[in-house]
């Protein structure tokens, strides 16, 4: 069994040194922001290197006290031992405790330092070279217990850097450091991309665990950003391959498919038992397959189901992590599994499969991004996450992807942030009786906008000012200006004509804003001053009455007797009565005229006629030429 132990280990080196010829190895060190704020004479910014593990506070900052130790100043020992306390008091910095490298590993010195009531630890390099990046020991029982719940943040300093923060505090000076996560991520837009450097392989202990872990708490969060459109995921999986000299030995066989060009590490480290490294690439090929077919039919989220169910219902303590209960998850979720199937290729072929060739070309580092070497590792807008793989930690890293205020509200929730503008507004201006406010709560903290509220914007600058303008302006809030209702009338000092000032209405003065105050325009002798007027004033106007029997007209301001009213309605009578009796003489002469006319038009007619024929009123004519020839 040893001996076999060995040939595996043996080969799993050149498998880690095969990755080598692929191009030339980058491991980028992914850094924060620390700042030093006092005392001045060491005031400034300087780098320091994430721990790849623990919590960093993506898209946040965090303020503390640097404390060095007196004892125990590597922190390898639990410093309860030392009688070492480093909880902050109520109402003081938190603690960042310096340590220095060596002795016992990274995770452990921040478990220490965390059970010891520190805030963040820095780690101190013990030889001068460029950062590195800090990550977790091989887990066996003992580093698991810890690993697992380290839960604050931590980061590794140049050693020039470390002596100058030792220095200031041997002296006797408060040293503060602000701790700056929010520029870790880019955030260029409003849409994230993020990819997850990941693994079917479920029985490579503490890392397998956490993963499958991972992707079941979250696949919610995961799948409302994807479907919201906020996100674009993509699933990677790392593949190597065997050496030239080894593709026909049983070890390259067992652990590589097409004729070695891509394989895995065996996952019980054991060839003489279980499942072999080339079941590991043909399930991580699949799951890429699954992920593609998925994104072809607009719904690139099933991954996340298909990997959870895959870990559920086909785990290789159970003997099921095979084609058969791989297919039965397939069918549940709808998938086409002939598309799968081509997209899979054929395994035992001597030739690329495009798939896996694109994965590895994937692996080398683009950009400001670094080679893909751990496993897992998470991408966030091309740069690489460091810290614990747990559900708020790596939603925090998403959302500071986001630019600032273009986060889903997933990103606002209480679980991931803060709400600033709970507190004092965030310092924004605000109408309390609105209920309207300048302040907008972002994963970065708050900024002060003003707001569009109806349709309407307000415009200012949004910390002490924020007036609404335009059209419509008077339907929210008044416009901000006065008005007040009495006895069933309201009046207004808003003027929906474009404008932002408030102008009292007629019968009021004042600022338009806060008052208007009714003028009596009685005393003020603004109307009612005609001799025979009675005064009196009303809110927002004035009562008007003549003496006698006059009438008060308000327009000119004067009384005016109502009988001249009444001699003019009778001279109206009469010309009504004349012109009455001019249509009626002109419509008889009408008549009268065309009477005549048709008597003369018919004795002309009877005239000619009798010229013709004799009429039966008239003798017969004697013809006298007949008698002459008689």
């Amino acid at each position: 069994m040893e001996l076999q132990r060995s040939a595996v280990g043996l080969f799993l080196g050149f498998l880690v040194l095969s990755v080598a010829p692929l191009s030339t190895a980058r491991f980028v060190v992914e850094k924060n922001s620390l700042r030093v704020t006092s005392p001045d004479k060491i005031k400034g910014k300087y780098d320091s290197a994430i721990g790849n593990f623990g919590l960093p506070q993506y898209g946040g900052s965090m303020s503390g006290a640097v404390i060095y130790p007196k004892e125990n100043q590597k922190g390898c020992k639990e410093f309860s031992e030392f009688g070492l306390s480093y909880k902050s008091d109520p109402g003081a910095l938190p603690t960042f405790l310096l340590v220095d490298r060596g002795d016992c590993f990274f995770a452990l010195k921040v478990w220490n330092a965390q059970k010891a009531g520190a805030s963040a630890v820095l780690v101190a390099d013990n030889i001068e070279e460029a950062l590195i990046t800090m990550d977790t020991p091989e887990e066996d029982i003992s580093t698991a217990k810890y690993i697992e719940n380290i839960t604050i943040p931590s980061a590794l300093i140049e050693k020039s850097f470390g002596q100058t923060l030792k220095k200031a505090i041997s002296s006797g000076d408060m040293v503060n450091v602000y701790l700056d996560w929010r520029e870790s991520v880019p955030h260029p837009d409003d849409r994230v991309e993020y990819e997850l450097w990941t693994n079917s392989n479920d029985e490579c202990g503490v890392k397998c665990d956490m993963l499958m872990e991972f992707t079941k708490e979250f696949r919610g969060a995961a799948q409302i950003l994807e479907k919201g459109g906020y996100t674009q995921f993509t699933p990677h999986y790392i593949t190597w391959y065997c050496p030239r000299a080894f593709t026909l030995s049983k070890q390259c066989k067992s652990q590589c498919i097409n004729h070695g060009r891509y394989c895995a590490p065996d996952p019980e480290q054991d060839f003489s038992t279980g499942y072999e490294g080339k079941d590991v690439v043909i399930e991580n090929l699949r799951q890429l397959c699954v992920f593609k077919v998925a994104n072809e039919t607009q719904k690139p989220w099933v991954w996340w189901d298909y990997v959870t169910d895959f870990q559920i219902r086909c785990p290789m303590k159970e003997k099921k992590y095979n084609k058969e209960c791989a297919d039965a998850v397939i069918k549940s979720l709808g998938l086409d599994s002939k598309k799968i199937d081509k997209c899979m290729g054929d395994s035992d072929a001597d030739s690329e499969n495009p798939v896996l060739k694109e994965e590895q070309d994937a692996q080398v580092g683009k950009g400001t991004r670094g080679d893909v070497t751990i496993l897992p590792t998470l991408v966030v807008n091309n740069r690489q996450y460091r810290g614990k793989l747990a559900k708020s930690a790596v939603l925090k890293a998403i959302c500071s992807g986001f630019e600032e205020t273009t986060e889903p509200a997933v990103c606002l929730s209480t679980d991931v942030e803060t709400n600033e503008c709970l507190d004092n507004n965030g310092g924004c201006w605000q109408n309390k009786a609105a209920n309207i406010t300048a302040c907008k709560d972002t994963f970065r903290g708050r900024v002060c906008e003003c707001p569009l509220v109806d349709g309407v914007q307000f415009k200012g600058d949004g910390y002490t000012t924020c007036e609404a303008s335009g059209p419509g302006r008077c339907k929210v809030n008044n416009g901000g200006c006065w008005h007040e209702a009495r006895d069933g009338h309201a009046f207004s000092a808003c003027t929906d004509d474009g404008g932002v000032q408030c102008k009292c209405p007629p019968g009021f003065k004042g600022d338009g804003v806060k008052t208007c105050d009714d003028i009596d325009e009685c005393k003020e002798k603004k109307a009612c001053q005609c001799p025979e007027c009675s005064c009196k004033n009303t809110w927002g106007s004035y009562d008007c009455s003549c003496s006698g029997n006059l009438l008060y007209i308000k327009d000119h301001d004067t009384c005016i007797s109502k009988t001249s009213g009444g001699s003019k309605s009778s001279a109206w009578a009469a010309v009504w009565v004349i012109l009455i009796g001019l249509a009626m003489a002109s419509g008889g002469a009408y008549l009268v005229y065309k009477y005549r006319l048709r008597s003369y038009m018919d004795s002309e007619i009877r005239a000619i006629m009798a010229q013709y024929m004799p009429l039966d009123s008239q003798a017969e004519v004697p013809n006298h030429v007949n008698d002459e020839h008689a």
